[in-house]
């Protein structure tokens, strides 16, 4: 030992080399937030979640925003709404006048001169069935040839094919007749007007023309957003949803829903089976009263973009952030993996 400590004391540059307390200081807590670190890693949870961003929309396609069209061609006669205005079931949007004014009257007389053509041939017919009768009568007593009898059903036959054509005649006559009678365009429900033609009155318009949009009051709305087809799977009904919409701030930890602040609740309605063109998957959302009502309709309405985080499996930080840097999809359900 004494050989030891005469060599050490011999060494003076060693002795300078010996770490000062700021250093064992430094040391010290740089060991021990490693320790913290991979501690918390290792024990704090992890929500993991499948982001997506979509707009406010609704499944029933009767309460999307609807066109309203021209159901025959004309002149517009008279507008009975302004935009934005809000109308009731029935309520008139616009009104169209025939460019041929004396139309619905030669259509009167057209559907009165088939239905007489109906009634001749309907005594056509009982003539017709009670000839042959007599004749099929007048057969079995050998008084007339099969030849006669024969040419009597035909005579029947031809009767009936002409009041056949001529029923059918009248119903094509009262298509059109209640077609273009039908010049006043109404509201189908409750709702506002948006996007009118641009056009005044005397304005020809063509059968099938969009004269404006109506978007319906009251809609039950949902969200439908796209996910990319890494995350697809996972996503099944049922699944909780945090949404954000715009014009709402927002404080989000996509790991920690419970403490994000602006987002409203969701529920997963279903996934469609097939992906779109960019192979993402659309996924529709219905609100979850319970875990954050969503805004009235006015502040959020039908178009506004959204965007959602599907809620997955919990997992723990570390392991997220391995899963992320390698680019793994997240975890899948036990129930999925047991089967």
């Amino acid at each position: 030992m004494s050989l030891y400590h005469d060599y050490m004391n011999n060494m003076g540059t060693l002795k300078c080399l010996a770490p000062s307390g700021i250093g064992r200081v430094v040391t010290f807590i740089i060991l021990g937030l490693i320790v913290v670190s991979v501690a918390m890693l290792h024990l704090t949870p992890w929500v993991q979640t499948a982001q997506g961003f979509g707009i406010v929309s609704t499944v029933s396609p009767e309460d999307r925003r609807q066109a309203i069209s021209a159901l025959v061609s004309g002149q517009i006669e008279k507008w009975h709404v302004q935009e934005g205005q809000f109308v009731n079931k029935g309520d008139p949007i616009v009104t169209l006048r025939d460019q041929d004014s004396e139309l619905i009257a030669r259509l009167h007389a057209e559907l009165i001169s088939k239905q007489q053509e109906m009634q001749a041939a309907e005594i056509a017919l009982n003539a017709a069935e009670l000839d042959f009768t007599r004749q099929q009568n007048l057969l079995e007593q050998g008084l007339v040839s099969p030849r006669q009898r024969d040419q009597n059903q035909i005579k029947l036959q031809e009767a009936k094919a002409k009041l056949a054509s001529t029923e059918a005649a009248i119903n094509q006559a009262e298509t059109r007749l209640a077609r273009q009678s039908r010049q006043t365009k109404t509201a189908p429900q409750a709702g506002v007007i948006t996007q009118l033609l641009s056009a005044g009155v005397a304005t020809i318009v063509s059968e099938g023309d969009v004269l404006a949009r109506f978007i319906p009051k009251s809609v039950k709305r949902s969200v439908v957003i796209k996910i990319n087809g890494l995350d697809a799977p996972l996503v099944q009904p049922g699944r909780d949803v945090r949404l954000q919409f715009d014009g709402w701030p927002v404080f989000q930890f996509s790991g920690w829903p419970s403490i994000a602040v602006g987002t409203f609740g969701g529920k997963v309605n279903f996934v469609e089976p097939m992906a779109n063109p960019d192979g993402t998957f659309n996924v529709w959302i219905d609100e979850d009263p319970e875990n954050g009502a969503w805004p009235d309709e006015q502040y959020v309405r039908l178009g506004s973009q959204a965007r959602a985080w599907v809620l997955l499996e919990e997992v723990k930080l570390g392991y997220e952030m391995w899963r992320q840097l390698n680019n793994f999809p997240p975890n899948y359900p036990q129930d999925i993996i047991t089967e």
